[in-house]
């Protein structure tokens, strides 16, 4: 296993576009923020989905926390440098034995970011396993950025149903597999997809996209929250904290965000 604070992950990482699995989270830990998001589903009566899964660090502070994780930031930080800026947060869950999967794709097509030095974190809040529908990756496909189309099937999670338009070599690919409390960091570029869930639990993941500060958004005007270091360039709004879950200051703030992202990963903007 490596460690977040040695620098072979870095290399590796530089090399295939992942790295995996780096320990950030104790097992109770994992246990503790998969409780914070599934009490809140609880009370709503429904799994977290839909505007209010995207950018959740604004509205939810155990979420705000975790992008702040050091652990996870000691590893970021190694690869993109000690300025870190977080520009998105989500859960990716597949319920218990679903037929739900993620087809092939590079993340950067519909962003509207440059390319160099994103990466996502993949924090593994529950068991993320071959069984349970683990990520997948092709190491070294991070190189350049691939032609896809959009294929609106049936259990595809993505949301326009994003796929890469050329064929992939399924037999180099490699399954990411994580224990609660784990993390993986992938490329931007990387061709990743994963397979449905066929085991007795829910596979929940927390998923974070970091970058530097002087990277800038190719269109628009974009939101990102500090989390380490200091903003120079001033290219990304600089997102506030939330106070509480749905903080009224910040619902509205949060639902023009949204506005302008979806405008971007929708192709809508011009």
């Amino acid at each position: 296993m490596s460690s977040v604070t040695s620098t072979d992950f870095a290399k590796d990482y530089q090399k295939s576009g992942v790295s995996f699995p780096l320990p950030v989270l104790s097992h109770g830990e994992a246990i503790h923020y998969r409780k914070q998001l599934e009490d809140f589903e609880a009370e709503k009566g429904e799994a977290i989905s839909g505007r209010q899964n995207k950018k959740i660090h604004l509205l939810f502070p155990w979420a705000n926390e975790l992008i702040r994780n050091s652990k996870i930031l000691d590893a970021v930080e190694k690869i993109i440098g000690p300025n870190i800026l977080c520009w998105g947060s989500e859960v990716f869950c597949k319920e218990a034995n679903s037929s739900n999967y993620v087809s092939w794709h590079q993340d950067a097509t519909y962003w509207g970011i440059g390319t160099d030095q994103i990466l996502t974190a993949w924090v593994a809040l529950s068991e993320s396993s071959v069984e349970s529908g683990c990520m997948r990756v092709v190491p070294e496909s991070h190189n350049e950025q691939v032609m896809h189309e959009d294929n609106m099937s049936d259990g595809n999670l993505l949301s326009r149903g994003q796929e890469i338009a050329v064929d992939v070599d399924e037999s180099k690919a490699v399954d990411v597999t994580l224990k609660p409390g784990e993390m993986s960091l992938h490329h931007v570029l990387i061709f990743h997809g994963s397979k449905p869930n066929r085991s007795d639990d829910k596979r929940m993941g927390f998923v974070i996209r970091f970058l530097p500060p002087h990277l800038k958004p190719t269109s628009g005007v974009d939101s990102a929250t500090l989390v380490r270091g200091k903003d120079d360039h001033g290219n990304f709004e600089l997102e506030p904290t939330p106070n509480c879950v749905n903080d009224p200051k910040l619902v509205e703030y949060h639902k023009n965000v949204c506005d302008k992202l979806e405008a971007r990963l929708m192709g809508l903007e011009s």
